[in-house]
């Protein structure tokens, strides 16, 4: 009794193991679906509690800024090379795009722009440059679209890359 007990559990142990291994595969990753998590997928919305129900109205107003199009969130860059973000707002007033970098506003410089195009009366799209890049530049950039209904935020992290030859 006792050696059909513990060969049940090898078996179970041994169908656990080579599950979790297969899943993963030999890299880490689940086989052929590179980049993707286990359990989160991009195109799956966020469903956000709100505390107040005048919450409900600020944020899910009709008209209220919403981003539609930006940058990949996550970008390496070459020392003296440009790197670039794009972020494009829809709502109704037409919404305002501020950038920031760790949570501190960015202002025009030598090195850094912003161009803007506005498109009809409830679309802007903003794109960032900075041009050369430094060790100083890297961190996490936010683009953040408001008008007065409502506010949307969008991130990018960046890192730069030392390449050798």
């Amino acid at each position: 009794m006792r050696t059909k007990t513990l060969f049940v559990v090898v078996l179970v142990l041994m169908g656990c193991f080579s599950e979790s291994f297969s899943a993963r595969g030999a890299g880490g990753r689940m086989g052929s679906k590179r980049g993707r998590g286990r359990l989160y997928n991009s195109r799956m919305p966020v469903i956000i509690q709100h505390r107040n129900p005048a919450a409900v109205n600020y944020y899910e107003n009709k008209d209220g800024a919403k981003i539609v199009k930006a940058s990949h969130f996550e970008l390496d860059y070459m020392l003296g090379r440009k790197i670039t973000f794009f972020c494009m707002a829809t709502g109704f007033p037409r919404p305002e795009i501020t950038w920031f970098k760790d949570g501190i506003e960015l202002y025009a410089h030598k090195f850094f722009q912003v161009h803007e195009w506005p498109i009809g009366n409830d679309t802007m799209k903003s794109k960032m440059e900075i041009d050369p890049t430094t060790q100083k530049d890297a961190g996490y950039y936010e683009c953040q679209a408001n008008n007065k209904y409502a506010i949307d935020i969008r991130g990018f992290r960046t890192d730069y890359v030392m390449v050798t030859y």
